[in-house]
């Protein structure tokens, strides 16, 4: 155990992901729906963000569509993906394998993208992530932890955490309070690749030290999903681990936490960063549990960063080293990322 010193771990050397390359401005970016159904006028919102950045953006072919959990047509009341099985999973693929496009940004999570994983073809996403400009950019958070974490698996690429095109993407279109300007922020430097470190400040530490390591993880109930599965994320061994929710009661929290825990996942993680957990009962409570379940471990727990689904959302680079300080209540990624080129980061939206 550490007793909340200095903790320096890293993945082993042929496990630490490729970096995604940053984009250009006139790079075409597709954006597809892996997960929940979409509504087209925040879509069309989000997807002028984009342009404005400078983007030539795509959508996949199946975007809009609108299925039950059975691929069928939704009754009212029924849950609904973004389409079929097969569909989202051609569209993803589609995006990814096609040389013209240099990112995959997902338009919403909700419900689905577990489904997916195993309808597509990984050697031919592993041979279109092998070009000469580098791996291709995934971004989006909250369901597509699923592919974060079999992307990051397979393909042993880094992905992009945050927010997603018809989500909050699409209320930075509007005016701009400090929330949406912080994660405008962030967002533009995640996908242009800007060479300066970056630093998300947390708001109180749970467990003192620092560390350092690959980020991992990201929405708790996913990576609790997927283990036990083949497309399980590796153990957090020298990693330090994103962990954040929405809309979980703090025993829910208690019991993922406790499952991953049984299963041996946190063994050996450098630190854990807590993100937000928006409509998750009394903060009080959540960081009873946290201390409670994740003190023992012995690494720095920095709580309060804001990644997520809070009304703030930093973007942050799955499969990148970064320093955790609870002390100074700092998560840093250090300077030195893959940028594109040297080329200006593009402006800010209108």
């Amino acid at each position: 155990m550490n007793s909340g010193g200095t903790r320096e771990g890293a993945a082993p050397e042929d496990e630490a992901p490729r970096r995604f390359t940053g984009l250009r401005p006139g790079d075409r970016v597709a954006v597809v729906a892996p997960s929940g159904p979409v509504d087209p006028a925040r879509l069309e919102r989000g997807c002028g963000v984009l342009r404005d950045l400078g983007l030539e953006v795509v959508l996949g072919g199946h975007v809009l569509d609108r299925t039950d959990l059975a691929g069928g047509a939704a009754r009212d009341g029924w849950h609904r993906l973004a389409g079929t099985d097969a569909d989202r999973a051609a569209d993803l693929q589609a995006a990814w394998c096609d040389p013209d496009i240099r990112a995959v940004l997902c338009a919403r999570g909700g419900y689905g993208a577990t489904r997916l994983l195993d309808l597509l073809d990984w050697d031919a996403l592993a041979a279109a992530s092998a070009t000469d400009r580098g791996p291709k950019l995934l971004h989006g958070s909250s369901d597509i932890t699923a592919l974060h974490a079999a992307f990051g698996a397979r393909l042993g690429v880094s992905t992009s955490f945050g927010p997603m095109v018809a989500g909050l993407v699409a209320d930075l279109a509007g005016p701009l309070d400090a929330d949406r300007r912080r994660t405008l922020a962030h967002l533009r430097s995640a996908l242009f690749g800007d060479p300066a470190g970056t630093t998300v400040t947390g708001s109180h530490a749970l467990s003192p030290g620092r560390a350092q390591g690959v980020l991992t993880g990201g929405t708790l109930a996913l990576l609790t999903a997927l283990i036990g599965t083949s497309h399980a994320p590796p153990p957090a061994a020298g990693r330090i681990v994103l962990l954040e929710d929405v809309c979980e009661a703090p025993y829910r929290v208690d019991r993922m936490l406790t499952q991953l825990l049984q299963a041996g996942w946190f063994d050996g993680a450098a630190g854990v960063v807590l993100g937000s957990w928006t409509d998750c009962g009394d903060p009080a409570e959540l960081d009873a549990v946290f201390t409670d379940r994740l003190a023992p471990l012995g690494v720095p727990v920095l709580a309060g960063v804001p990644a997520g689904h809070g009304p703030c959302q930093v973007t942050l680079e799955l499969g990148a080293p970064v320093r955790l300080d609870a002390a100074a209540l700092t998560l840093s990624v250090p300077a030195g990322r893959r940028a594109s080129d040297s080329r200006p980061l593009p402006g800010g939206v209108r």
